[in-house]
């Protein structure tokens, strides 16, 4: 299996990170992607640098007002003087009823939905270089690949379609799936992140012809804490086409794979025509964040079981953070998927 990547990712190199109102260093650092890389290397996979998709892959999924802010932020933030060296919102307005606001402090508030996506001068560079990953990587589908990985960073699950959340800024799994829409009638995503992809099902929620399965856990005691449960269904026409499947704190490998073999149920009778799946390697029970407790080896039987829904099929990096078995699950779910192709 060939790998999408850029080295354009690392422009954006966050620092801010509130933990229970403790300001740290995030884990969303450009090491993510060293240890990934490892793990590609490892399982023998060739890297490809993507094409250049541009706005329009992007404006499928976002809202024109929040492309024009996120072009535009950092120099309208550095242009204030007296700024902070990344723009983090101090408002997060409620919009019943709210204007559109015109000062670059209420547009990062009004495009942010939490502290977690701090914005500094290359991360607009490194964002849009992680939609042409996206974007790139199901191209090569609809050209006939049978499947392929993205090695996106920052992630993009928690990015709703007018506002950066959780790491998040630019919805790659989102621009990957409405691609292979250009040419599918349908598309499924299935997220196994240890987070649910609050922002992916934000965007198609109301959309019959994507479906959304992500398995994480529970919300009410895990991030994103008001969205992910399993009464969430879709709204409108969409009604049906989102499934959520929360899972125990500390669930391993059994229980994970138990999921999985459900959302695969309801992928298979949605029958779409191509499979983009969410990678979160942050179950992982070594991840710093998780909140589940998948092996390594747990990770090469959820890749064997995604290999066999039988779909073409794009994998795009979501969560994962620092620790030295980051690579090896990546590998792990690899090669789980190509010895079950």
């Amino acid at each position: 299996m060939k790998a999408v990547y850029t080295e354009d990712h690392r422009s954006h190199d966050p620092q801010f990170f509130l933990v229970r109102g403790r300001v740290t260093r995030t884990t969303e650092q450009p090491e993510r992607a060293d240890r990934l890389l490892a793990g590609l290397r490892a399982g023998g996979h060739t890297l490809v640098a993507p094409e250049t998709f541009g706005h329009d892959a992007r404006a499928r999924v976002h809202a024109p007002d929040y492309l024009a802010f996120m072009a535009e932020a950092w120099d309208a933030w550095a242009a204030l003087g007296d700024a902070a060296p990344e723009m983090v919102a101090n408002i997060h307005p409620m919009r019943d009823g709210a204007t559109y606001p015109e000062h670059i402090v209420g547009r990062l508030g009004w495009h942010t939905l939490d502290t977690a996506c701090p914005i500094g001068p290359g991360t607009y560079a490194a964002i849009c270089a992680g939609t042409d990953v996206a974007a790139s990587a199901a191209q090569r589908v609809l050209d006939g690949e049978d499947a392929i990985y993205a090695l996106c960073r920052p992630p993009g699950h928690h990015a709703y379609r007018d506002r950066a959340s959780g790491f998040c800024f630019f919805n790659n799994s989102a621009v990957a799936a409405a691609h292979l829409r250009t040419r599918h009638a349908r598309v499924a995503i299935l997220d196994v992140d240890v987070h649910h992809g609050n922002g992916t099902q934000g965007i198609f929620y109301a959309d019959p012809s994507v479906l959304t399965v992500s398995l994480h856990a529970d919300p009410a005691r895990f991030y994103p804490f008001v969205w992910g449960y399993a009464h969430e269904r879709g709204e409108g026409a969409g009604t049906g086409a989102n499934r959520n499947l929360p899972l125990a704190i500390g669930t391993g490998d059994d229980g994970f794979l138990d999921a999985l073999e459900e959302a695969a149920r309801t992928l298979r009778a949605f029958a779409p025509g191509a499979l983009v799946v969410a990678l979160g390697l942050d179950a992982s029970v070594h991840d710093p964040l998780a909140g589940l407790a998948v092996t390594t080896e747990g990770f090469g039987r959820i890749g064997a079981a995604l290999a066999r829904l039988g779909l073409p099929t794009v994998i795009v990096q979501e969560g994962g953070y620092l620790s030295e078995h980051l690579g090896p699950n990546l590998a792990g779910v690899l090669k789980g998927f190509e010895a079950a192709r």
